[in-house]
């Protein structure tokens, strides 16, 4: 980094034997060739050159890293070593920001003598991490001793002075200050403002914010002909105790670290730079492809209770005229639009706010899941005929009717659930959509959900044109009782899936009461004996007595990993790690809401042979459990362009940048992917 400086292999400056290997050459260096009988401190240097693409870390490294070490002990006449760092660059190693040196740098070190004018001994054990296509943690000792004689190393003292020239000051000298700096409640972006009396030419910035915490790569903006620097950092990882709060802000040559305080209010930019907006054609061919996700979610794994209620509905419209059968259906394709639609305006809303959205996130909030348990548990009592209620004089009781009733309400709610039920799954095309809409503007996120929704709604709007379809079906008989006893079952199924996902999500005691509340419920709705006014104010009761309940006594429980491979807690920055030591590691972000999360894994990840692959001692398997919001894995998703599950991903010395595999698993694309990712055939695939 700075090798027009000094050169590097030009200089031989008097110091200790060197420790060499291809990653680096080191050696201590002194100004003095000896201790003058005045002397009371000596300036030292460690000569660090590194080995082509091979690189070590500052004091604060990054997401990764880890900063070089001296241990002193075995010298003599050393009563204070003060390490300095100069300015770092900014690098990219497996596509995480990193920050560190290059080719050749000196580490000043101030020395205090313990007995002034007397000779030293130095004792160096050094440690540090060297990276390049692989990180090699490197441990030595260099010796050198200066015996009680005048004299100075003019090679030496250049070399240490050119790097301790670039070793921070605290403004004064370089004329940089921080005006403002502001850090959002939620500790996901860092942003400041810079000033300087000369302007700026090349600046970059630092944040240190404790050990844990990592910033990405900064939006830096110039104003005021270059004496003003407004930076936007996102936060990568933030610790839990985050220590000091300290910013390096760079400029070529000169650099400075200062120590600002917290605003309330972030500044704001010199200036805004104009969002990208995709064209007519390019948001027409992104509509397409969600609804083709659409169409695909209607005989995903996961729908199987959105396939039962639709057959509910093409049966009891059996004895129905062509007009009623038609407007029905279409009235269902309005309750999947309307959901779309809900769903559209609420991650619109909720993107004003600056909240994380994704697909399908809903199922991590215990008071929807229990609304969705109870439904399900009454819905498929009613298919057992357990009771019959014809009022429509509340939602529960259109929805309990939505298998059998003559009114619209039924229909409507048939649609809206089939859309509710779809949203745990992925599909292919599903992801891509998804990603446009939640990183474009309004209308893309209200032209992509409606597309999605016209997708799913499709079975309704085709039998809405053909009412015809329905004659088709068989005539009424002995047969639709077994139909109707199948598809209790088929729900009777979802409700303890719904069950076991509210348990992971809200803790077995929540989940508990929640569907002892919903069976309440439904036996009371059972009591034919007591009025229907009453045993509908009761049941209403229960339900909302479940659902406060899951709210109430919701735990931060998560789940544990499944069986099968040896799955490792989820932790990105322990990704490049591992893959730095030769490993591949696979990323599995799976939840319990997640049907198509759990089809990938019976199908495929718990099957041989991907399970023995997973289990190999090369291979490192990670989960990531995203049942409860967890911000760190929305940002790892965010950096893919992703915002829904599930997601699988697979890192090795040949794709540092990570193989992104496709929301559908198969046996073949993650043999493949490992294989790859650790051959070294293939450097980044996404």
């Amino acid at each position: 980094m700075a090798a027009s400086l000094v050169t590097a292999t030009s200089v031989v400056a008097a110091g200790s034997d060197s420790f060499r290997n291809p990653a680096v050459d080191a050696r201590l260096i002194t100004v003095e060739n000896g201790i003058n009988p005045d002397a009371t401190s000596i300036s030292a240097g460690l000569h660090l050159q590194l080995g082509e693409d091979w690189k070590t870390y500052w004091r604060s490294p990054g997401e990764v890293g880890q900063p070089p070490s001296i241990d002193w002990a075995g010298s003599e006449n050393i009563e204070e070593a003060e390490f300095l760092w100069p300015a770092p660059e900014r690098f990219t190693a497996f596509g995480i920001e990193n920050f560190g040196y290059h080719d050749e740098v000196v580490f000043p070190i101030r020395i205090v003598l313990s007995e002034p004018g007397m000779p030293v001994a130095l004792r160096a054990r050094v440690s540090l991490l060297t990276c390049s296509t692989v990180c090699v943690p490197q441990e030595f000792d260099l010796a050198l001793d200066l015996p009680r004689v005048s004299g100075i190393d003019t090679e030496a003292a250049g070399l240490i002075s050119a790097y301790a020239a670039r070793v921070p000051d605290d403004g004064s000298d370089t004329g940089i200050s921080i005006t403002s700096a502001h850090l959002d409640d939620a500790r996901t972006a860092l942003t400041l403002t810079a000033r300087s009396d000369e302007p700026f030419e090349a600046p970059d910035v630092f944040p240190e914010l404790g050990e844990g915490t990592a910033f990405g790569k900064p939006d830096i903006r110039m104003g005021e002909g270059g004496r003003l620097v407004w930076a936007r950092l996102p936060v990568l990882a933030a610790a839990s105790d985050p220590g000091e709060f300290q910013v390096t802000v760079t400029d070529g040559t000169r650099a400075a670290t200062l120590k600002p305080a917290f605003a309330e209010d972030a500044p704001v930019p010199p200036f805004n730079i104009a969002a990208v907006v995709p064209d007519l054609g390019e948001l027409v061919w992104i509509a397409a492809v969600a609804f083709l996700g659409g169409l695909i979610l209607n005989v995903m794994p996961c729908v199987l209770p959105v396939l039962s209620i639709k057959l509910s509905s093409a049966i009891k419209s059996g004895g129905l005229s062509p007009a009623r059968i038609r407007t029905g259906f279409a009235v269902s394709a309005l309750g999947v639009l309307a959901f779309m639609w809900v769903l559209a305006g609420a991650t619109i809303a909720a993107r004003g706010f600056g909240l994380t959205v994704g697909w399908g996130l809903q199922f991590q909030n215990p008071i929807f899941l229990a609304v969705m348990l109870v439904v399900m548990v009454i819905f498929s009592a009613n298919l057992f005929g357990l009771f019959e209620i014809s009022l429509p004089s509340s939602w529960q009781t259109r929805l309990a009717r939505a298998g059998g009733g003559a009114g619209y309400g039924g229909d409507f709610a048939t649609g809206a659930f089939a859309a509710i039920l779809a949203t745990p799954c992925s599909a292919p095309f599903l992801g891509t959509a998804i990603a446009f809409a939640l990183a474009g503007r309004a209308i893309d996120i209200a032209v992509i959900f409606t597309a999605l929704g016209v997708g799913l709604s499709l079975p309704y709007l085709v039998v809405a044109v053909f009412p015809q379809l329905v004659r088709r079906l068989p005539r009424p008989g002995p047969w639709m009782v077994v139909l109707k006893v199948v598809l209790g079952i088929a729900l009777t199924a979802t409700a303890l899936w719904l069950f076991w996902v509210l348990s992971g999500v809200a803790g077995q005691t929540a989940a508990l009461w929640a569907g002892l509340a919903s069976i309440g419920a439904v036996a009371l709705l059972s009591v034919q004996r007591v009025p229907v006014g009453p045993r509908i104010t009761g049941a209403t009761a229960l339900a909302a007595f479940a659902i406060a309940l899951s709210g109430y006594l919701s735990e931060a429980d998560q789940s544990a990993p499944t069986a099968g491979a040896d799955w490792v807690e989820f932790e990105r920055s322990e990704i490049a790690r591992l893959v730095s030591t030769g490993q591949v590691v696979f990323v599995d972000v799976t939840a319990d809401w997640c049907l198509t999360c759990k089809a990938n894994k019976t199908l495929v990840l718990d099957r041989e042979p991907v399970v023995s692959r997973l289990r190999e001692p090369n291979i490192v398997a990670m989960q990531a459990d995203w049942t409860r919001p967890d911000e760190s894995i929305s940002r790892y998703l965010e950096s893919f362009g992703r915002f829904g599950i599930p997601f699988n991903a697979v890192y090795g010395p040949g794709a540092p940048d990570g193989i992104v595999l496709p929301e559908l698993l198969s046996t073949e694309a993650v043999l493949e992917a490992l294989s790859d990712a650790g051959s070294g055939r293939v450097a980044s695939k996404q």
